[in-house]
């Protein structure tokens, strides 16, 4: 095949990133992202990658998705790299919930649209955007391969015992309530470049992966393969995140509902938006937590300690589930980033085998990396993530087939 460039969408409900990759080389031609899309005020960033050129900024009212993906096709083709070029492959979108029925990359067609659009309901805020994306795309270049990519594919690997939730097995059949897990493309990502820094075949590695944003997720991966993850239905399970409360007893619900006089909004805004990080101190960047704590703020201070805490129960168990583990790999903007966490998250888990070597942990940089001293039982590294790589990287490869 001749097209080797793929176009990656990411699409949110006021959003769209994207970035062109020519899967030659894995070359980034150009990265961009449209903002405040339906706004007066809304912005398109466009930065190509090639000869040397320059960031270009676009304000103004964008009305709706089909302006954002139309105003990006105008940027890219002021560069030589429109979506008219005969040398691009395939458009690849990130969705956010395939639930069962997607297991691997997938050719969009009419079937598989109908199907994003039934698992709405358990993806409300991501799956109706998704779908305008892929939508407006497919309007643009309607004779070209549209292949979505979802973030709950990787987790799919994951047995019964994982996945399912211990109630009556024909309410969770009918309503399709189940673990699912998130950020796959990330952990799928990781799992193996951890591999490939240790020097190893992914088959031969069990991996801890630590997705650490104001998102954040765990999984534990066997050979290459999910196992277990920490998110389950929905995002908003596991690990303390930026806005989100991960793991809580559900009774929790029905007593503010009875008790506070709160409605299932009111509660699912709390408990999505309001709480985390920024519910425990008003903040969730984890720079400004840090800088709270060196100045000691006791609240900034336990906010940290129960994020810590959470993080340290699913590393143990995760120790447990895979019985030997071979690395843990931090990830993200607070993975890649937060010395302070990655330090916090290991001590007192040395008789497991992970060992952080504060010399190494204090060193900043955009490579894979490992963090512990030569000799650990468990290593444990530092994986910068790349979506947009996997998305294009996964679409590339069915096409090419």
């Amino acid at each position: 095949m001749t097209a080797t460039r793929v176009l990656v969408l990411n699409s949110g409900s006021s959003s769209v990133k994207y970035q062109l990759l020519d899967m030659r080389d894995s070359t980034r031609l150009a990265v961009g992202l449209v903002e405040r899309i339906g706004e007066q005020s809304s912005r398109l960033k466009h930065t190509p990658l090639t000869d040397g050129g320059e960031a270009r900024e676009r304000t103004g009212a964008i009305a709706d998705h089909a302006a954002a993906l139309k105003a990006v096709a105008e940027e890219l083709a002021k560069d030589g790299l429109g979506l008219d070029s005969p040398e691009l492959a395939a458009i690849g979108h990130r969705v956010v919930h395939g639930g069962q029925s997607f297991t691997e990359p997938t050719v969009i067609d009419d079937t598989v649209l109908a199907e994003i659009e039934r698992l709405i309901p358990v993806a409300p805020l991501h799956n109706p955007a998704n779908l305008t994306g892929i939508r407006t795309a497919q309007a643009l270049r309607p004779d070209l391969p549209q292949v979505a990519v979802f973030d709950t594919a990787f987790h799919t690997t994951m047995p019964e015992s994982a996945a399912r939730y211990a109630i009556d097995v024909e309410t969770a059949d009918a309503h399709r309530v189940r673990r699912y897990g998130f950020h796959g493309t990330s952990h799928a990502y990781v799992s193996r470049a951890t591999a490939k820094l240790l020097g190893r075949a992914p088959e031969d590695v069990n991996v801890i992966v630590l997705h650490l944003g104001n998102g954040a997720s765990a999984s534990a991966v066997r050979g290459g393969r999910c196992v277990d993850t920490s998110m389950g239905l929905t995002p908003l399970e596991g690990l303390v995140m930026g806005t989100r409360s991960g793991d809580m007893d559900p009774a929790v619900i029905f007593h503010l509902m009875r008790v506070g006089g709160m409605s299932t909004d009111d509660i699912d805004t709390l408990l999505n938006k309001k709480s985390g990080l920024i519910g425990l101190c008003g903040d969730n960047d984890m720079r400004e937590i840090s800088r709270r704590i060196d100045e000691g703020d006791e609240r900034a201070k336990l906010a940290f300690d129960i994020y810590i805490h959470r993080l340290k129960k699913y590393i143990g168990a995760y120790c447990a589930v895979l019985g030997r583990v071979d690395a843990i790999a931090f990830t993200a903007g607070v993975g890649e980033n937060a010395a302070r966490v990655r330090e916090a998250a290991i001590a007192g888990l040395e008789p497991l085998g992970p060992v952080v070597d504060a010399d190494l942990n204090a060193v900043r940089g955009d490579e894979a990396r490992l963090i512990s001293p030569a000799g650990a039982r468990v290593a444990v590294a530092v994986v910068p993530t790349d979506e947009e790589l996997e998305i294009a990287a996964q679409t590339y490869a069915l096409v090419d087939r």
